[in-house]
């Protein structure tokens, strides 16, 4: 039985970061699909706006059909995932092509976003909740 090669596909990575979320972003040529942690990415945000929010640099970079998205992402809420999915695919694009990256910054998608939850302080419930005392 003789073997197929297999065509060799270039694959750009990136990495992207929001809040608690890492998401380890590939892209592969093909016809646009994205597939999050192996589900479809309606079924995995279940929310359309934040499908909106992952395919935003590919809008902007007119590459919504030319690759397909393979994502990995972990850690944090469904909301900063899809911020650390947009973020890990608008660095990968900037490697698929340099004149990307005018559009990509102008929309600010290549800044991390450094906002992180606020740690808890002893004497308080949580960062700034004090514990509430009754009258005597």
């Amino acid at each position: 039985m003789p073997r197929t090669k297999k065509t060799a596909k270039t694959v750009y990575y990136g990495t992207g970061r929001r809040k608690c979320s890492v998401a380890k972003v590939r892209l592969v040529s093909g016809q646009g699909n994205v597939i999050v942690n192996g589900k479809p990415i309606g079924d995995y945000f279940g929310r359309k706006m934040l499908e909106l929010v992952v395919k935003q640099p590919l809008e902007i970079t007119n590459t919504e059909s030319k690759y397909d998205v393979l994502v990995s992402v972990h850690g944090g809420g469904v909301s900063g995932q899809a911020g650390a999915v947009r973020h890990g695919i608008a660095r990968a694009l900037l490697k698929v092509e340099d004149e990307f990256r005018s559009p990509l910054k102008k929309a600010g998608f290549l800044t991390r976003d450094p906002r992180m939850k606020e740690r808890r302080k002893y004497g308080l419930k949580k960062a700034r909740k004090a514990p509430q005392f009754s009258k005597r």
